[in-house]
């Protein structure tokens, strides 16, 4: 007999020899229908595979991750049988799936895949999982997988199989395609119910520039038809949202190749913005005891050399340069900077905890082709902290850094998950630090979530090297998720840079860091907020909040008399004193997404009143001056949600 351990903490016995799909069936005929795979101690199987052992089992549906990968891993193989049927001499490299689909990278010799080959493809695709082709499993020998692709004269695949060992070797089968594939798949295709090939794009073979260009497929599949059609319409708003397309329609940021490749410029309305998120974040600090601190752009490459960052991630950093006779590198991260502040005098037990803080520009290399506006650049800034303290206050400090970031995202109306990121036990060669240490780091963070009451899953090999993390997971306006902030443990950094504070005992000991980031970086907070709100920012967060509009210039000397008042209460205005039509400025107001519009006639003018409209909202009414102040004042302060956003999750 075997023991399985279910998600909800019972235990059940199976005989031996027992697939995931018996496991299923024992709990429910509803289950066991909509199973997809099974997770077996943390490797996913597919449901006809027997469980070798003794372990945790969770049943992948369609609304789980795995259940997912799953599906979307299957579907990569039927879109490859689809093109072979078309193509047979068409060459294949590897067929991920990724976070939203799959995609095939293919070597098609000579033709040009067009998008009349996509739509035959997509036909075909159709075709085959109305077939109900089930996916069967073989081990095969080295030499028989060698032997096999030699034999149909794939090249990608042979490369693949010199890096595998012998007796770990896997071959797939559906229909006529066979495929190397570890798994795992779905029992047979009639699950995918509905397919959609969505682009084309170029890949080098193993991302090398020096090798063969690829084309790549990228597709994506649903159990129901229902649900591709709410995933294009939702595909349709995310490129309304789109992040560089609103950046430069309300003139918040710019690239320029004289700049630089992946160094953004944040123009004056943008800029206005980040001001006033450090400005909230800033106030929040200094509550909670915070201290900022700011360093250079650069360090020695010593700096990183003790922290680990060099050489270990030296491929996503810039070439150091030599200064005389030192060596010096753009800074990838903050952390050892401050490390070198605490370290600057004697720390005692009663000093501590110490929390630095600091607006931190970094810079880190990544390839032109992987850069994507704000999302992905070359130099940003980081939100970042770091906080030394014992032993004792480590949890009630790590409470009060996640308390921070959860009001980060609350207040943006962001749904959160966690998800507590621990070091891979398979592969700890990578992590640095002991045993002990990263049991211990590992044990607090589980404990704090759960004293938290965290809504949280666990990501084996999603650690820092230095140390466990939790990450948090949000949501944006239209269901999209997003990892942003971070707070992490680490004990490894204190003893690499001899970090030390005099204990109540009057002997030295190491303090604890925390990092910490609720923000993560500023860029890629921002393109996540711009996309959030589409573009039409909360009032307290809009770089002009209000813009009068004058009818004509009898009423421009009201117009500045009512713009000093609303600028003496600190609201960001603009006037709009134009000898242009009142249709005209609306327009243009409500392209620009202004928050409030206020027209200003011979009415306004006798009345001390303004004709407020409302973007998206339309007219709103009439109201007098310093009833409108006080409105925009309260609706700033409550940092209130625009009434026209809606969260289409």
């Amino acid at each position: 007999m075997i023991t399985l351990t279910l998600p909800d903490g019972s235990k059940r016995e199976f005989e031996n020899g027992t697939t995931g799909l018996q496991v299923a069936e024992s709990i429910s005929s509803g289950l066991a229908r909509n199973a997809l795979s099974i997770t077996w101690n943390k490797q996913i199987f597919d449901l006809n595979r027997v469980i070798p052992a003794d372990g945790n089992i969770t049943i992948n549906t369609w609304d789980s991750e795995d259940g997912k990968y799953t599906f979307w891993h299957s579907s990569a193989h039927i879109l490859a049988e689809a093109v072979q049927s078309f193509f047979p001499d068409a060459k294949f490299a590897i067929g991920p799936p990724i976070e939203n689909g799959f995609y095939y990278d293919i070597d098609f010799g000579d033709h040009k895949v067009s998008a009349e080959d996509l739509e035959k493809i997509e036909n075909k695709m159709m075709d085959l999982v109305k077939q109900k082709l089930t996916f069967t499993r073989k081990e095969v020998s080295k030499a028989d997988a060698l032997s096999y692709f030699t034999e149909k004269g794939d090249p990608y695949k042979l490369e693949l199989i010199d890096g595998l060992e012998d007796g770990q070797i896997t071959f797939y089968t559906q229909g006529d395609f066979t495929d190397l594939c570890r798994g795992p798949h779905l029992p047979d295709t009639s699950q995918i119910k509905a397919v959609k090939l969505m682009s084309l794009a170029g890949a080098y073979w193993r991302g090398d520039e020096n090798n063969k260009q690829l084309t790549r497929i990228y597709g994506i599949t649903f159990p129901k038809k229902s649900l591709l059609d709410e995933y294009l319409v939702r595909l349709e708003e995310a490129k309304k949202r789109d992040h560089k397309k609103l950046g430069k329609q309300l003139q918040l940021f710019m690239f320029n190749p004289m700049v630089g490749r992946g160094l953004p410029v944040w123009l004056p309305k943008g800029t206005t913005i980040r001001r006033i998120l450090e400005a909230f974040l800033r106030d929040e600090l200094l509550k909670r005891g915070y201290q900022e601190v700011i360093t250079p752009h650069i360090g020695n490459l010593e700096l990183y050399k003790t922290s680990g960052h060099y050489p270990y991630y030296s491929d996503s950093q810039f070439a150091p340069i030599t200064v005389e006779d030192e060596q010096y590198m753009l800074k990838p991260m903050n952390c050892p900077h401050h490390h070198q502040v605490y370290s600057s005098e004697p720390r005692s037990y009663r000093d501590l905890p110490i929390r630095l803080a600091e607006f931190g520009s970094v810079y880190r290399y990544e390839q032109s082709g992987e850069l994507n506006g704000l999302s992905r650049v070359r130099g940003f800034t980081q939100d970042d902290a770091h906080i030394y303290c014992t032993e004792d206050q480590l949890a009630q400090e790590l409470d009060n850094a996640i308390d921070l970031t959860q009001l980060v995202f609350k207040t943006f109306d962001m749904p959160v998950k966690t998800r507590l990121s621990f070091r891979d036990p398979e592969n700890t060669a990578k992590y640095a630090g002991t045993d002990e240490m990263w049991n211990h780091a590992e044990s607090v963070i589980h404990k704090v979530a759960d004293d938290m009451g965290l809504d949280y899953f666990i990501g084996i090999g999603e650690a820092a090297f230095y140390g466990p993390k939790f990450d948090f997971i949000v949501q944006d306006a239209i269901g999209r998720k997003w990892q942003l902030g971070t707070v992490q443990v680490d004990y490894v950094m204190p003893e690499r840079f001899g970090l030390q504070y005099v204990g109540s005992d009057n002997s030295k000991h190491r303090p604890v860091i925390i990092h910490r980031a609720p923000f993560g970086s500023m860029e890629r907070f921002l393109s996540i907020l711009i996309e959030h709100f589409a573009g039409d920012f909360p009032l307290w967060l809009s770089p002009v909040q209000v813009r009068l509009l004058s009818i004509s210039e009898t009423y421009n000397a009201f117009t500045d008399e009512v713009a000093k008042k609303l600028r003496a209460k600190g609201l960001r205005v603009e006037t709009d004193t134009r000898n242009e039509q009142i249709g005209g400025k609306i327009r243009e107001a409500e392209t620009e997404k202004i928050p409030y519009m206020a027209i200003i006639g011979e009415k306004e003018a006798e009345s001390n009143s303004l004709a407020i409209r409302r973007h998206k909202m339309g007219n709103q009414g009439s109201i007098e001056v310093d009833a409108f102040i006080a409105k925009l004042v309260e609706e700033v302060e409550t940092k209130a949600m625009p009434p026209s956003f809606q969260k289409n999750a």
